[in-house]
């Protein structure tokens, strides 16, 4: 697919926060058009083998109160699933993950396009947002998503895409639009600054 690095720029962003039983969440939105059907984008988000070709392998019972577990990342359980418009599930990693939900939304937006949304909210330690602010999970799910754009277009996976030369660039354009979502959001001009130039530099690192 060519130009991939600009389907960064058809992406909205939102930052916020809400209350959850455990206290206040940060949360990210991410919201794009797909142009592919409803039923297609819902079967790439949930089929075990689809999410496997664009995201990451997953095992698990997948059903309502099931749990999952993506090959070396996060795992939970599923909390709602109601196709092909609202999946919810925890989203859990490391030893002491506390409270982390994911939620995809899709809607249709007439023949051949779906809207599509997804919320992450978690409470997370205010030295860790204070470093990075939204851009750490912000530019992952920037990143991962590029992912299900190939493969709704019928391309096939990248090895090692995100450290590619076109991923760095990927990455630090995302974290340049975190930046900016997060000034929208009301943080201070210097906050910004150095929370986008952190997370820039994390993702866009040699190695």
């Amino acid at each position: 697919m060519s130009d991939i690095v600009e389907e960064i720029n058809r992406m909205h962003r939102e930052v916020g926060s809400r209350t959850v039983p455990t206290g206040e969440a940060h949360t990210v939105l991410l919201r794009r058009t797909y142009e592919a059907e409803i039923a297609d984008v819902w079967d790439a988000v949930t089929s075990p083998e689809r999410l496997g070709r664009w995201f990451l392998p997953v095992s698990g019972e997948f059903r309502i109160g099931g749990r999952y577990q993506l090959e070396g990342n996060a795992g939970g359980e599923i909390l709602e699933c109601t196709p092909p418009e609202r999946l919810r599930v925890s989203w859990l990693y490391g030893p002491d993950p506390g409270f982390s939900e994911v939620e995809v939304r899709l809607t249709a937006d007439g023949p051949g396009r779906t809207v599509f949304e997804l919320e992450h909210a978690a409470v997370v330690p205010e030295e860790f947002w204070g470093q990075f602010g939204p851009g750490a999970t912000g530019v992952g799910w920037d990143l991962g998503l590029v992912g299900l754009v190939r493969h709704l277009a019928g391309d096939g996976p990248v090895s090692d895409w995100d450290s590619s030369p076109e991923g760095k660039a990927c990455a630090a354009r995302s974290g340049e639009a975190w930046g900016a979502a997060y000034a929208a959001s009301g943080a201070d001009p210097e906050t910004v600054a150095a929370t986008t130039a952190a997370t820039v530099s994390f993702y866009t690192a040699a190695g």
